[in-house]
């Protein structure tokens, strides 16, 4: 796994962003279609021991979805955005170019400023001699996400994305 912290600086304001990448033994097809089924979705995208709920769903450049990512019970530490034990988001699809490429602009669903604006998240599949190479590329976290915490759970949804493909 391959993991990068991006920071750049345009007009004064810091943009933080993540490059995470896994090489999978599936197909492109395989690991596109991973991305654009809300029931895949809400399997393998929630991060270590937290689920997930789709709560709408359109597959096409415009369209998007919601979706809640819902912390354990048993920690007692979580924070969510959303509420405590919640963090709802809404994703649009800017662009779907299958099966290579889905960029997604996604907003948190949150009362603290500190986690608004817009976040893009773009993801490419490119076949490599032992599978297929998933990069997820994160750019302008809000402020309120620590690129590390963004880093580590996008690494900890790609390890349950390879379990995911390999079991289905």
């Amino acid at each position: 796994m391959k993991t990068n912290r991006i920071i750049s600086s345009k007009g004064g304001e810091v943009n933080a962003g993540t490059l995470n990448s896994e090489v999978i033994r599936a197909s492109q097809e395989t690991l596109y279609q991973a991305f654009t089924d809300p029931g895949a979705l809400s399997v393998w995208l929630a991060p270590g021991a937290m689920t997930g709920n789709i709560h709408n769903f359109d597959l096409k450049v415009g369209g998007g979805y919601q979706m809640s990512l819902y912390y354990p019970e048993s920690e007692k530490d979580s924070h969510g955005k959303t509420s405590g034990k919640e963090d709802r988001f809404n994703a649009r699809f800017v662009e779907l170019l299958p099966p290579k490429k889905i960029v997604e602009a996604i907003t948190f669903d949150s009362s603290d400023p500190a986690f608004s604006g817009e976040m893009l998240m773009e993801v490419t599949f490119e076949t490599e001699s032992a599978g297929t190479k998933v990069t997820i590329m994160f750019t302008n976290i809000p402020p309120g996400i620590r690129p590390v915490d963004n880093e580590k759970g996008t690494a900890q949804s790609l390890l349950k994305l390879k379990s995911y493909v390999l079991q289905s």
